[in-house]
């Protein structure tokens, strides 16, 4: 797929393989939060007049791509935002599996609640670990990453659609930060009955927005308390006592958040069709090329299904070599994690590679 440089600025002087950190903004976001923030500087409250319906416009736009329901949609400057949230809404003592190792930001929310938690560790037989724990421990809730930011191991869908058709009681509430904007999804048909995500990663929207997609049967199972004055502002919420009004209790800056709607409508220009298939590509060699090179861990190179972040090998030395050629990537754990987007190439991996092999 060819991309217009005009539109990723940054892929002309780098070869970025950093979206697991941070992505990168199309030229069409950059423009909407000018638009935004000048309006701002000219007119003050008159943003909030000229763009009256960006909320509803963008939890209709989320549940568009998504098959989600828009009143089931709770925007928050982020994934932990949201998801802080919903722990104080689930009954105390709640038991709860986890997952080692996860994103810092749900293990260590969760950890500081009391409930009774099960942790499993992350390895290649991951899904036959948790079906076990499932059937010895009987959890109420499992939370997850469905993309593991540290070496980018996906839980299998069609496992966990099944793991729910056998266990419907268990409440299924994945993190796709790392996920959401790499394929196409649809969460009505997902076994999840909770999907949050930030967005300034694989979906491209920049800092400071993110959101929840419910099933409305978790109405009867969580209960938010998060109140204040904009619960009941805006379609979707003005009748009052609503489910995601009761996250929602604060305002929203129209130009962050809002920015999301930009991000997915670019997207939906290229097609999400094709943004998995390129990715999926770049994937499907990348860990064929690294597995020879001996240079993932044993529980990625086992596993069918994988994402397209890695988790390489190598000393900071030789992170700081490929920093110094221009490819942009982050030292994790104990090693150097890449990941490969839309705006990626073969000729991005191709140089990557030449360096790790040198």
């Amino acid at each position: 797929m060819q991309y217009l440089e005009e539109d990723f600025p940054g892929i002309t002087d780098y070869t970025y393989l950093n979206t697991a950190a941070v992505g990168l903004i199309p030229r069409r976001v950059f423009d909407y939060k000018q638009k935004l923030n000048k309006e701002l500087l000219y007119q003050g409250s008159g943003v909030f007049t000229n763009h009256s319906d960006w909320n509803a416009r963008l939890r209709e736009k989320i549940a568009a791509v998504f098959s989600g329901d828009p009143q089931y949609v709770a925007l928050f400057p982020a994934f932990s935002y949201g998801f802080n949230a919903i722990l104080e809404g689930l009954p105390k003592k709640s038991k709860i599996l986890l997952l080692k190792e996860d994103y810092p930001s749900i293990n260590r929310a969760v950890e500081a609640r009391d409930f009774k938690l099960i942790s499993l560790p992350i390895d290649f037989n991951l899904e036959e670990q948790i079906y076990e724990a499932f059937k010895t421990q009987h959890p109420d809730v499992f939370i997850f990453s469905q993309v593991q930011y540290l070496n980018g191991i996906k839980i299998d869908p069609s496992f966990l659609k099944k793991l729910k058709e056998e266990f419907p009681d268990t409440l299924l509430i994945a993190d796709g930060t790392q996920y959401l904007g790499t394929e196409v999804f649809n969460f009505e048909d997902s076994p999840l009955d909770v999907l949050g995500a930030s967005a300034y990663k694989w979906i491209g929207a920049g800092f400071g927005n993110g959101f929840f997609m419910f099933k409305p049967q978790v109405e009867e199972r969580i209960e938010p308390k998060n109140l204040g004055f904009g619960s009941t502002m805006g379609k979707y919420k003005e009748q009052g006592d609503t489910f995601i009004g009761k996250f929602e209790g604060n305002h929203m800056d129209p130009a962050t958040i809002g920015s999301i709607t930009a991000a997915l409508e670019y997207q939906e220009d290229i097609g999400f069709e094709r943004i998995e298939a390129t990715i999926k590509k770049l994937s499907s060699a990348a860990k064929s090329i690294f597995s020879e090179l001996g240079i993932l861990e044993n529980a990625v190179v086992k596993r069918e299904q994988h994402s397209s972040i890695f988790n390489l090998k190598g000393s900071k030395i030789l992170f700081e070599k490929l920093m110094q050629n221009s490819i942009i990537c982050t030292q994790r754990g104990e090693g150097i994690r890449v990941g490969f987007h839309y705006y990626n190439t073969m000729e991005d991996l191709n140089k990557l590679v030449d360096l790790l092999k040198e």
